[in-house]
């Protein structure tokens, strides 16, 4: 039914390297996100090779984040049964959508609601109203679902590092001065920040679901 779909294996929690569930795993219970993924090139990775040394500076426990994205949604729990029907919702409303270009260069500081984690991220500076629109999508499906919609007024970004705790004292400031500089003077930023929104996935539990965009 879904050929864009993709198991990987199930995460062992020991490795979540001290974060704390947003909410408590329960035995058919399957954690789903909803998101933009961006495939990292050598060059955005060498950027962030000048990035996270910097950083760590400040604050040493920094980590780099494995894979990147930009978030359509917050973390929900799907009951097993329904990530089908969730999916074939999101594949419907995402039918129509186009692809399109942003730029993701503003060098930010975030933390999740809980302040248990704190991360270091790039912002998106353009396009805005295409993530909008397709946050309008997605928290459509989650009503539909009963699950909690997206935040409002959301800075849509891509992590790069995070760690345990609240270190927003340590990191803004003089530190996010000297990382937007590192940015804004890193060679052909300008074009190497200008990204591309192809295709909008979910994951659900262990498993992925793509959906691409026109």
């Amino acid at each position: 039914m879904f050929p864009g779909a993709e198991e990987k294996p199930e995460e062992d929690s020991a490795k979540h390297g001290g974060r704390v569930r947003t909410f408590p795993h329960e035995r058919g219970n399957w954690a789903t996100h909803v998101y933009v993924p961006y495939e990292a090139r050598e060059e955005f990775l060498d950027l962030l090779d000048e990035l996270l040394p910097h950083a760590q500076t400040y604050v040493p426990q920094l980590v780099r984040m494995e894979t990147f994205h930009l978030s359509l949604s917050q973390s929900v729990v799907l009951r097993h049964h329904w990530i089908l029907p969730f999916i074939q919702a999101l594949k419907d409303r995402m039918a129509s959508r186009q692809r399109f270009c942003f730029t993701a260069d503003r060098v930010k500081i975030y933390t999740n609601e809980e302040k248990t984690r704190t991360f270091v991220g790039l912002e998106v500076t353009s396009r805005h109203a295409q993530f909008l629109d397709l946050v309008s999508e997605v928290d459509r499906v989650m009503e539909e679902f009963d699950l909690t919609t997206f935040y409002q007024d959301p800075s849509f970004h891509i992590s790069l590092a995070w760690c345990v705790g609240d270190a927003r004292h340590q990191l803004e400031g003089q530190c996010l001065r000297e990382l937007q500089e590192i940015v804004d003077e890193f060679e052909d930023s300008e074009r190497l920040l200008r990204m591309h929104a192809e295709q909008v996935r979910c994951k659900s539990g262990n498993k992925f679901f793509s959906m691409p965009l026109k």
